[in-house]
């Protein structure tokens, strides 16, 4: 079932809701850049996140295919969320699941966590080895 949930980044000049089912998965990925942050995410509709807070302080950096925007907090430089296009979903919201200031201990260890290989744009599909995630 989904629940409102209200992220930032460290220093709360970036803040979002984002109505989010945790029970339902969050997914770890093994591309380049999630592989370095240690990625932990959760997917939104567009219609199920909304930033309140900090607009003018959100940097982004893209790489690659340039199809996902990875968003950070200018000030303090963490990455609370990023947005991008898929052919199957459409647009997309990858919220992370460590920038959650509202879930509980219990939500994020019962959270089910699947591994996608993002490193071979293969996002329907594990990578072959996942314990380094």
């Amino acid at each position: 079932m989904k629940k409102i949930y209200h992220g930032s980044c460290h220093c709360g000049a970036v803040t979002y809701e984002a109505s989010l089912d945790l029970s339902a998965g969050t997914f770890r990925c093994n591309c380049s850049i999630c592989r370095k942050k240690r990625n932990w995410l959760a997917v939104a509709a567009p219609e199920d996140f909304h930033l309140t807070g900090g607009a003018d302080n959100i940097g982004e950096y893209q790489f690659a295919s340039r199809k996902l925007h990875h968003l950070f907090c200018k000030t303090c430089g963490i990455s609370s969320y990023a947005w991008g296009e898929n052919e199957k979903i459409g647009t997309f919201y990858a919220v992370s699941v460590n920038c959650l200031d509202d879930a509980s201990p219990d939500e994020l260890i019962e959270a089910p966590i699947a591994f996608v290989d993002g490193l071979h744009d293969c996002y329907d599909a594990s990578p072959e080895e996942t314990r380094h995630l």
